[in-house]
């Protein structure tokens, strides 16, 4: 099974490996959004620096920076939900196009009041709460989006080309916040990050799908959101990656609220040096995205959760420990490639197993474990730093990670076997012997797991 595997790469030559590495973008439709996020993400990531560096020059408070990102971030784990019925409900393009343009908007008011010199911190508090409502609709709907856009053969390539755009933006965009924090402020960041969701919403508009029309539904819109809870609670393969990725943000994902502290008191780098240190945390995301997107099959990816979430935990001690800018840069690398590919690998193999009827209610619950328990992390990790210091409170974290990610290696092998039950349910390998073999799955196993779960 495992030569079956490895023999097209015995034959493929190298370009024909680089075609497969972006076969997503041979559809119009996601080349349009992709270019489109290309430029708006690095905006995005320039507004995160910015708005940190603001909140602490400002308050000088590590509180203040968890509870920043607590208010960015704990809208996404009480709406998400129902942004996720939404996205089931109704046309996904047109969610996408009004989310990005109230993101616009808001980032042009932020950049209003502190260009002029009238900003608050209960301004930015404000505002960072109003984008996690909007986000809370805008990421299921993003989430879902992609497999109308290139259909499920190409899913898992057209997850890690995004998170691979995601992730170059991260190295982009703190870099040129550095420099332009340090020079001419936060205010001109935050007005590029508005100038920027032109783009993405120009793509949107030139995007043509057809997607099927939802079926009509009596139930009401809280049944419709239990509906998608209750698909996650009795799906083992799905809680079991959805619990592991909760975990990894709630205690590990919040280092980043922090890095303006390591940047400035423990290392000593300043506005610039807080870029850097983001943009290698990016640098490292941006390889495993791309590790990713060369990959043709979904053999393998649990133990690629189980090991990218024990390395990143153990990275992040690491860096918590160096007081020595460019080592702990170095040690960023490894923290971005695993938090990525543990992320990426969960999303491919959620969307492989849920039915497209409910995949934006399910992509709900995914963002509420990805972006919704990180502000409840921020808030803990801000606490615990002013209470113990911040590189302690960060490797306390860390080693929370590694034991998380030990308890699911345990559990791994149990899953499997319904997992495949999922895959072939959802109609991902079709009986079609090579796609069988892509996903581990012999073809006697496909017949019988096919009839157990009903396919």
């Amino acid at each position: 099974m495992v030569r079956s595997m490895e023999r097209p790469r015995h034959d493929a030559a190298g370009p024909s490996r680089l075609r497969s590495a972006f076969r997503a973008l041979r559809h119009r439709n996601f080349r349009l959004f992709m270019a489109g996020q290309l430029v708006s993400l690095v905006g995005t990531w320039m507004q995160t620096v910015a708005q940190s560096w603001l909140v602490y020059r400002l308050t000088g408070s590590a509180v203040l920076l968890g509870l920043v990102g607590f208010a960015s971030q704990i809208p996404v784990f009480l709406f998400a939900p129902l942004g996720g019925t939404l996205a089931d409900r109704a046309d996904r393009k047109r969610i996408i196009i009004a989310t990005q343009t109230a993101s616009m908007l808001l980032a042009f008011a932020l950049a209003g009041l502190t260009l002029t010199g009238k900003v608050h911190v209960w301004h930015v508090f404000a505002l960072a709460a109003l984008l996690g409502v909007v986000n809370s609709a805008d990421i299921p709907a993003r989430q879902a989006f992609v497999v109308e856009m290139v259909g499920r053969d190409d899913m898992m390539n057209a997850i890690a080309l995004n998170s691979s755009i995601f992730n170059g933006a991260r190295v982009v965009g703190p870099a040129v916040a550095g420099l332009l924090v340090a020079s001419i402020g936060e205010g001109w960041c935050f007005f590029a990050n508005g100038a920027s969701y032109l783009a993405v919403i120009a793509g949107l508009f030139a995007i043509r799908v057809h997607r099927a029309a939802a079926p009509q539904s009596t139930s009401s819109t809280l049944e419709q959101v239990a509906e998608g809870f209750r698909f996650v609670a009795r799906t083992r393969p799905v809680r079991a990656l959805l619990l592991l990725l909760g975990v990894i943000s709630l205690v590990g994902m919040p280092y980043a609220v922090l890095m303006p502290i390591f940047a400035d008191r423990i290392l000593h780098a300043g506005a610039r040096g807080l870029g850097i240190l983001m943009g290698a945390s990016g640098v490292g995301a941006l390889v495993g995205s791309l590790a990713l997107a060369a990959r043709r099959g979904i053999l393998g990816l649990g133990k690629w959760v189980a090991f990218s979430a024990a390395g990143f935990g153990v990275a992040l001690v690491l860096f918590a420990v160096s007081k020595v800018f460019w080592l702990s840069a170095v040690f960023l690398l490894p923290v971005g490639f695993s938090m990525m590919v543990e992320m990426a690998s969960s999303n491919t193999l959620i969307q492989a197993m849920v039915p497209d009827a409910l995949r934006g209610r399910v992509m709900a619950v995914y963002s509420m474990m990805f972006m919704g328990m990180a502000p409840l992390g921020s808030l803990a990790a801000g606490w615990l730093a002013q209470r113990i210091g911040t590189p302690e409170a960060v490797v306390i974290d860390g080693a929370l990670s590694v034991v998380a990610a030990v308890v699911f290696g345990l559990r791994l092998p149990a899953l499997r076997v319904e997992g495949r039950q999922l895959v072939v349910a959802n109609q991902m390998v079709g009986g079609d012997p090579a796609q069988e073999a892509a996903i581990g799955l012999p073809p006697q196993a496909h017949r019988q797991e096919g009839r157990a779960a009903g396919a």
